[in-house]
């Protein structure tokens, strides 16, 4: 024992002496190469001065590193969380050169610019070496890992101690927004997800579920963390007794959502129980936030939801890697945009202004610091974590469900989950890993480009009052303008469209390929006598236009050439609604009975040939109706766990389902079905039969593959390579188990 201490302590001197000396020679090698870094007395001095000039200086600035700077960044808590990753170049540089000033005699000295590229280069070089180092040694890595879990532990006091169950099975939920269950099945086929793939002939099992009416983030997320998604009409929409209009990434109106889905439940979320919230609208109960939107209205060191950024920025060296990935996609997205209007790609939408960084920020920043607070959530051994990466949904708002854009998107996010489960290998106790997406998309040209007018023109034509000679644009509301928004501290949405103006104008409120269409002066949900009344040629312009798939007016469907249908009576609004997939009928007519369900509801054509729709909104990926893979998303879990069920229906089904997998921890496992695919058979019965694969001995285990370019403030840059995994066959499976909550306290009471 005495030995092998002995040898740990040896083994951790010599790496801290070679990241020194690679430190001291990048230090050497900038200070030729830059013309305002020198590293000599102004009389000059001889090579091995020099030299041991450059180690005092590499030293001083990785002690200055590792203790003042955690002490700095926390004290800028109540700086905006991008303004941070921007300052923590300059406050990097600044650490520079106090570092240079503690060398004798006066022979360091750097300009400050040049400090910032110089101490920025440094803590790259540092990091990627001391990581290179404990890769190489398995030992050395595994206990760096567990070290830093008990660091967490200690100083999270009793709170975050080991309990005695540490050894029972945590589980891991990561959803991929957005990547619908047919995007799943060709990623994983053509290998540019072999890290999922390779799940799946492990063990894990996959099926496509369905949405409601409202597939989107909003209404789906809340669905799946606390259980309801009642009186979720859409992503957005007006209600007229507060008259104020609800959007689901507004920080105001998600925190509103989730306290009514409580107060419906009576239950705190599916997190509340030793559970962490990353990247997500809502918290679903948990204690440890980060990055969550319905909390980011708070203000002051109370606001846990940007806790993130700051653990993450805490090392210089994840702002310097995580800027740097931020400039190449930026780049990239330019060059994609360029590339497209060149070849005068269709459908296309606007990709310029602000929407290169926006895109950014999703996929880079976002998701490394939702990585980072998934891994350190993991070295702490915590009982439940529930994450969101949204990077493939902004990519697809913008380029489309398919192509190269969103392939390495893909593929990006597939070493990121690489990663995850390399480091599940460390954790103290075994986790379950259950990978989800909220909703899929589907393509298509919007209506504005296919008809030359947005849907309020033709419902103000449609009323008889004046349309601007100039069609306007509906701006998109991908989830990560929000984020970006409420990291700097800035609200969303605001103005006109967060509060309508008084008036008896129409207002008009678009959700993808889903419309609302609300008149503020009548009170309550309006009746279709009433509306014909007012605006006699309205309905029939809407329901007649070819851009319209079918309308919902105060129970009633209508459909073109004067086609309707009544909810109450069974069976005509299958026939009307048929089109558009199984369930469609029971999606409408569940909303239809929302308290705030619009007067009229719109949903955009559909052409089951094509799978397109027409979004109201500038997106040719969109979401948020009825009508192709946007309400498929996909399920999938690790074998041991037990089967979902023969259909799973709406995010509520799914919150029960996770439930049942949360209490299966502790109780007896369900046993499987006959080891088959991952992948099932093409299902023509409902009571088609169940397939999964041989259970695997755990199932976060081993799983190679590359990792993210860029990773957490415990781990930096370890990449791990091996030939991808054969793609498992296609085929869909589908099922449904809802069951009971668990009471569980309530964090916002």
């Amino acid at each position: 024992m005495r030995r092998r201490r002995w040898r740990s302590t040896g083994n951790a001197l010599v790496r801290v002496a070679l990241v020194w000396a690679v430190s001291t020679l990048t230090m050497l090698a900038l200070a030729g190469i830059l013309p305002d870094f020198r590293l000599q007395s102004d009389d000059g001095d001889s090579i091995t001065q020099i030299g041991l000039t450059a180690a005092w200086g590499a030293g001083a600035f990785g002690l200055l590193s590792a203790l003042v700077w955690p002490v700095v960044v926390r004290a800028l808590l109540l700086v905006p969380a991008l303004v941070l990753g921007l300052l923590v170049f300059f406050l990097n540089g600044s650490l520079l050169l106090l570092a240079l000033r503690l060398i004798p005699d006066g022979r360091g000295e750097a300009a400050p610019e040049t400090a910032v590229v110089v101490a920025a280069v440094m803590s790259a070089v540092a990091s990627a070496t001391s990581t290179a180092l404990a890769v190489r040694d398995d030992e050395a890595y595994r206990r760096r890992l567990y070290r830093l879990a008990d660091r967490r532990r200690r100083r999270q006091g009793p709170r975050g101690a080991p309990r005695a169950g540490a050894a029972v099975p945590g589980l891991l939920v990561l959803q991929l927004d957005g990547v619908g269950y047919e995007v799943l099945r060709e990623g994983c086929n053509s290998a540019l997800m072999p890290t999922v793939a390779g799940w799946l002939e492990r063990g894990h099992r996959v099926t496509s579920w369905r949405t409601d009416w409202s597939s989107q983030t909003g209404a789906s997320q809340l669905g799946i963390l606390h259980g309801s998604t009642f009186d979720v009409p859409a992503f957005r929409w007006y209600e007229k007794d507060t008259r104020e209009v609800m959007v689901c990434n507004r920080p105001t109106s998600a925190a509103e959502l989730q306290r009514r889905a409580i107060e419906r439940t009576g239950d705190g979320g599916l997190l509340t129980l030793d559970g962490a919230s990353r990247g997500n609208l809502f918290s679903g109960g948990a204690d440890q936030l980060a990055l969550v939107l319905s909390v980011s209205a708070r203000r002051g060191r109370a606001n846990r939801s940007r806790s993130g950024y700051f653990a993450y920025f805490s090392d210089p060296a994840n702002a310097v890697r995580t800027a740097l990935s931020f400039t190449a996609d930026a780049v990239r997205e330019i060059v994609q945009s360029l590339r497209a209007r060149i070849r005068g790609d269709r459908p296309r939408v606007s990709r310029g202004g602000l929407y290169p960084l926006i895109r950014a920020f999703a996929t880079v920043v976002e998701r490394d610091v939702v990585v980072a607070a998934v891994i350190g959530d993991m070295l702490a051994g915590r009982s439940v974590v529930y994450a969101d990466l949204v990077a493939y949904d902004e990519v697809a708002h913008h380029s489309g469900p398919r192509g190269r854009d969103t392939d390495q998107v893909l593929e990006r996010l597939d070493r990121s989950l690489a990663l995850i489960a390399r480091v599940a290998e460390h954790a103290p106790r075994p986790y379950r890993i259950v990978l989800l997406s909220d909703h899929g998309q589907s393509p298509g040209e919007t209506f504005l480009a296919r008809y030359g007018l947005t849907l309020k023109d033709l419902v103000r034509a449609g009323c008889g009052l004046p349309v601007s000679r100039r069609a306007g644009r509906t701006r998109s509301g991908a989830e990560a303008r929000a984020a970006v928004l409420a990291a700097l501290h800035r609200p969303v949405e605001g103005g006109e469209e967060a509060r309508p103006g008084p008036g008896s104008d129409p207002v008009v409120l678009a959700s993808g390929n889903l419309a609302l269409i609300s008149f503020p002066d009548v009170p309550g949900r309006a009746s279709r006598a009433r509306i014909e009344r007012a605006h006699p040629a309205l309905l029939a312009t809407l329901a007649n236009h070819p851009g319209v798939g079918f309308l919902l007016v105060d129970g009633v469907v209508l459909g073109p050439g004067g086609a309707e249908a009544r909810l109450d009576v069974p069976g005509e609004a299958e026939r009307l609604l048929a089109p558009f997939g199984p369930g469609a009928a029971a999606a409408v007519r569940r909303t239809d009975a929302f308290p705030h369900v619009a007067d009229i509801m719109v949903n955009s054509a559909y052409d089951p040939d094509t799978g397109a729709v027409h979004a109201f909104e500038e997106q040719i990926g969109s979401h948020g109706g009825l009508g192709g893979e946007q309400g498929h998303p996909f399920l999938m879990w690790p074998a041991e766990l037990s089967d979902p069920g023969e259909e799973l229906v709406g995010a509520e089904a799914v919150h029960g389902v996770l439930r049942r997998w949360l209490r299966e921890a502790d109780g007896p496992q369900v046993p499987v079905a006959a080891p088959g695919d991952g992948w099932a058979r093409e299902p023509a019965p409902r009571d088609a039969g169940r397939y999964a694969a041989a259970p695997p001995a755990r199932s976060a285990g081993p799983v190679r593959g590359e990792t993210s370019d860029v990773t957490s403030d415990v781990i930096s840059g370890e990449t791990s390579r091996e030939a991808p995994q054969d793609s498992p066959p296609e085929g869909h499976i589908s099922g449904i188990l809802p069951s009971d909550g668990l009471p569980a306290r309530d964090e916002t009471r």
